[in-house]
């Protein structure tokens, strides 16, 4: 099993930056795709950027190419997603999520937003709330 607490959520004005923060424990050798993912009230969880084991590659949801920038430190265990020019639509809770999984396997006839289904672990989520 792997455990994921997220961190570094809150409440920001529009154009304002925030960066999220993933550590897991447990059998984190075993974990090799990482994600982040979101949910706002009434919608589904959908993927927002996805990072190989290696960290050399990277997946992005149309909706935020050019402003999020996912990265990860295996050495930390952690994962991390910088947030940049967010907009009120960013608004949503944020899931840190793992799989022992390749992301290439993964992506396999998903794109990122879809890709939850490709997911075994999941945090708790942290909430980002954006206000214009």
């Amino acid at each position: 099993q792997v455990q994921l607490v997220e961190s570094g959520g809150g409440s920001v004005q529009v154009g304002g930056s925030l960066t999220l923060s993933c550590v897991g424990s447990g059998d984190y050798t075993s974990v090799n795709c990482m994600g982040w993912f979101r949910q706002a009230p009434g919608k589904e969880r959908d993927g927002v950027a996805l990072i190989s084991g290696g960290g050399f590659t990277t997946y992005y949801a149309d909706s935020v190419k050019g402003r999020f920038t996912i990265s990860r430190r295996n050495a930390k265990n952690s994962l991390y997603l910088q947030m940049d020019d967010l907009r009120p639509e960013d608004t949503a809770i944020y899931y840190c999520a793992a799989d022992r999984q390749i992301c290439a396997d993964i992506m396999r006839g998903r794109k990122v937003s879809n890709a939850r289904t490709g997911f075994g672990y999941w945090g708790q989520g942290t909430q980002v709330t954006v206000s214009s």
